[in-house]
């Protein structure tokens, strides 16, 4: 597939979106002006984007709250229909968006492709939930029909990430429109396009009314006004794990629902059975997929002591020979990463392990935005880039000695997202993963896996748990529940 944007596509206009945000079915000028969108790996101007301003959302959510009512009162079969138009249009549009997604984000075509097939999944997916169980019927002591019933929550707060904007984003707005819901979508300025204007375009294609989707991009003044509006009743968030502390404590204050999908270091052990050459591919996988750019992103290698050796040299000789360059000028392993303020951050944590002790055995490098595929041996394990979510191509290998060694090192740490064990023992992983705190695990697999109709979320410091995939976690996600009884005539009561 190509991988040039299309700047006056089929689908992707950019008369109409450029400079715009997207407010009750019409483009309109934002209060928070406009920005470049700008490709990381050439600094080149894609397009202007718009931004919202506080007012700007005031005003979205409180149309979006209109709009909403018609929408949840609507035959479920027309809702279905919406979504599986959608999900069709991504297929249909996929060229075009895949070239926004490589130029914008910095995807390789690989990972801009998988990102529409998800994406396309979740819209195919979520067409099942109008039409899915809502209630239940309750037993009572009294003679009256008791039941539990599943209502949508009105108007629903989408905020995505730069790194993969289509599947973070579609994976809430999907199901939450499905449900009867309507949505108002802030997407990481970095990445407008791709993880908003696309969605808008998509949908507006699909026949979904004005007002149930609406595009408010813009900074924290704006991520705040969306928490702290009364019409929005549940925010779906996904970020880092300081910027989720910060919503989740406003939208405790607000007694709005938080669904905080946050970070990751995930481990990845590697047994003493395991076969080196087996682990090290996915490990490689695992670890610069993406450059890195990834909350499930292998972080920590925790490797038997009798394979430590041969399973370093042989991951610093992979990380050696990949080719780190544009996605969108030729055939690369790794594209740029998204800015100078994370490729800065990467480095540094990198250069203060080296000084803690550890052994850089491959990489440490960058030019511009490309930062090369760096392999640290026997790193401290109180160094940052150790504890912490690195967000970059970076691998750091620790030796263990037993199993429970290796549970103890996977455990540390306040993260808890996915987790891979490799071994030729597989049901051994499965008793050494039921003692680590994750929310994904995967024995003899690497830890960057996404499937639609999975449930996925993290514990601990990498959020609330799972709160996405799945039509019941779906379903708790993006519905209230109502007691409602009935009695064939009215009770009486002694006073």
């Amino acid at each position: 597939m190509a991988t040039t944007v299309q700047t006056r596509g089929v689908l992707l206009d950019e008369a109409t979106f450029a400079g715009k945000i997207y407010i009750d079915g019409e483009w309109v000028t934002g209060a928070g002006g406009e920005i470049p969108s700008i490709a990381p790996a050439t600094g080149e101007t894609l397009v202007s984007v718009g931004l919202a301003g506080p007012a700007d959302v005031t005003r979205a959510a409180a149309s979006a709250h209109v709009a909403q009512q018609a929408w949840a009162a609507s035959p479920h079969p027309v809702r279905a229909a919406v979504l599986r138009r959608a999900a069709q249009l991504w297929e249909e549009h996929a060229e075009e968006i895949m070239g926004w997604n490589v130029k914008e984000v910095g995807a390789i075509p690989p990972i801009a492709g998988f990102a529409l097939h998800v994406t396309a999944s979740e819209c195919y997916e979520a067409s099942g939930l109008p039409s899915a169980p809502v209630g239940s019927i309750l037993s009572s002591e009294e003679p009256r029909l008791s039941l539990a019933q599943q209502v949508p929550v009105g108007v629903v707060g989408v905020i995505s990430p730069f790194n993969v904007p289509l599947i973070l984003g579609i994976r809430a707005v999907a199901p939450a429109l499905a449900l009867g819901n309507a949505v108002l979508l802030k997407p990481d300025p970095r990445t407008v396009v791709t993880g908003g204007v696309t969605m808008v375009r998509i949908f507006e294609e699909a026949g979904l009314p004005a007002g149930l989707l609406q595009l408010v991009p813009g900074g924290a003044d704006v991520g705040e006004a969306l928490v702290a509006d009364p019409h929005v009743r549940v925010i779906a968030f996904t970020g880092s794990t300081r910027a989720g502390r910060m919503v989740g404590e406003l939208a405790g204050k607000h007694l709005t629902r938080a669904h905080l999908e946050l970070g990751g270091n995930s481990a990845f052990i590697v047994r003493h059975d395991a076969d080196v050459d087996q682990a090290v591919n996915l490990a490689t996988w695992g670890t610069f997929l993406h450059q890195g750019q990834i909350c499930m992103t292998v972080g920590r290698h925790i490797v038997h002591e009798s394979i430590f050796e041969s399973y370093v040299e042989k991951l610093a000789a992979k990380a050696d020979s990949m080719h780190v360059g544009d996605p969108a000028a030729g055939q690369v392993h790794l594209g740029p990463l998204i800015d100078e303020v994370q490729r800065d951050r990467v480095h540094t944590l990198v250069q203060d392990a080296v000084a803690q002790g550890a052994q850089l055995r491959a990489g440490g490098t960058y030019e511009e935005l490309f930062y090369r595929p760096t392999v640290l041996a026997n790193t401290p394990r109180d160094a940052a880039v150790y504890c912490d979510e690195v967000f970059g191509p970076v691998a750091s290998v620790v030796s263990y000695s037993t199993d429970d060694e290796a549970v103890a090192l996977a455990s540390e740490g306040d993260y808890g997202l996915s987790l891979g064990i490799i071994t030729a023992d597989a049901l051994a992983g499965l008793e050494l993963a039921q003692r680590i705190p994750t929310g994904i695990v995967h024995i003899n697999d690497q830890t960057v896996n996404d499937e639609a109709n999975t449930p996925f979320g993290g514990v601990g410091s990498s959020g609330t748990g799972a709160r996405h995939g799945g039509a019941q976690a779906n379903i708790d996600a993006f519905t209230e529940t109502r007691w409602i009884t009935m009695r064939r005539v009215p009770g009486t009561y002694p006073l």
